[in-house]
């Protein structure tokens, strides 16, 4: 066997890379069709989102360390209890 009369058939795992590049190409049109150009979901809006959510988070977390270092600071120390016989 040649190599050329291998080459020759056709390579059946072309077709589902077609067929998928054709859908999502055809998901994608319809996205923007239906969206807006200014509002697809991209990589860098992804991105951005993902920044966004992060920084709240922290702000969440130093308010967290606030309170808590307040409460901290503000605790009045009670005597422990003797137990009771």
């Amino acid at each position: 066997m040649s190599t050329a009369q291998r080459d020759a058939g056709i390579d059946f795992t072309d077709i589902p890379r077609a067929v998928l590049s054709i859908a999502a190409e055809v998901v994608h049109t319809v996205e923007r069709a239906v969206v807006g150009d200014a509002r697809v979901r991209t990589a860098r809006g992804n991105a951005w989102e993902a920044v966004c959510a992060d920084r709240a988070r922290a702000h969440q977390r130093d308010e967290i360390r606030r309170i808590v270092s307040a409460l901290a600071a503000t605790r009045i120390d009670t005597p422990a209890r003797e137990p009771v016989s």
